[in-house]
Parts: structure tokens; sequence; C-alpha cells
């Protein structure tokens, strides 16, 4: 089912142009904001199996996006919502230890169906002009987790519909 919507003209191979294009409906479907503000992701890598793995359920796609964050004060909450193809969709939602040691996890909530995240940190030594996602580089932190919720969902595809996760819940505080 995925890799019918990716191949668009059905010749058996993904090519950049289709790629871009799933990867910019993926993006329309993600909500991204920080302390209640929209953020405005955008597309920093992207990498696809062949369409036969995608058939067997065996290929990881990774889309990669970015976005620049607003100053703030030193509590923050960053959250992720991800309504891309949630019919089938199973996400799993984690954050990983930050590479920047001023940054401290708080707290992490999610939905039933991990398709809302939400992450609580506080950072010392705020500065005072935008940052950019990228100072979860090091590991990718955050990207590798929104990474992760795109993936869940093609990895499981196998699963028997009675399987697949089709609850929704809503967002814990």
């Amino acid at each position: 089912m995925v890799a019918a919507d990716i191949d668009s003209d059905a010749d058996g191979v993904v090519s950049e142009r289709e790629q871009r294009a799933y990867a910019s409906r993926v993006l329309g479907d993600l909500s991204l904001t920080i302390d209640g503000h929209r953020l405005m992701p955008r597309l920093r890598s992207m990498r696809f199996p062949g369409v036969e793995e995608m058939k067997e359920g065996l290929g990881a796609i990774q889309i990669e996006f970015q976005a620049d964050l607003p100053p703030g004060g030193p509590r923050r909450r960053i959250v992720f919502e991800n309504r891309h193809q949630v019919r089938f969709g199973a996400y799993l939602a984690n954050c990983l230890v930050p590479g920047d040691p001023d940054i401290r996890i708080v707290a992490q909530n999610r939905n039933y169906s991990q398709s809302v995240y939400a992450v609580d940190y506080v950072q010392a030594g705020v500065r005072s002009e935008p940052l950019s996602f990228a100072w979860w580089s090091g590991d990718r932190i955050f990207l590798g987790a929104v990474a992760l919720l795109l993936l869940a969902r093609v990895a499981l595809l196998r699963r028997p519909r009675s399987a697949r996760c089709r609850r929704d819940g809503r967002l814990a505080s």
C-alpha cells in the first residue's frame, strides 16, 4: 500500500521526484510547535528503500525535517503531531538523551497511538538568537525521533489488521 502510494507512475522504481512528492505529503500531515508557536519544518534529507522491500514491509523510509526555533525561556515544550496515514499507522515516540549537556528532558507525553508526542525540557545558558534543530545534532536526536515516527508505519504494514493500532487517545499533560 505504501509502495503504491509512493510509486505514482507504477513503474516499479521510486524516482527522486516521487520521493520528494511523498516527503512533501508527509510534511503536510505533520504539525510541530514549540511553546504553542507553530514551526515551519522543511525537508533536510530522505532515504527510500526499493519498491520490493517496501512491498514486503522490510524497507524503512527515512525522512528528516528541520525547523528554526524562536528564542524562548529555559523551560520549553515541543509538540509533534503526525497525521500521516493514521488509519493503519503505528508509531513509537521517544526522545534520546540530548547530545548538548545544557539540555535536560523533563517529561515526555504521548497519546495512545503515539501520533501526538510532547517533550518538555529545560535548557541552561539559553541564547537570545533563534536556534535550529541542529542543536539536537551529534546524534540527530530529535530528528531521529521524528524519523522513527515515520518509519514505524512502514515496518508494521505486514501486521494483521486486527493487531494494528486503531484507538485514538488524547495527549496526557
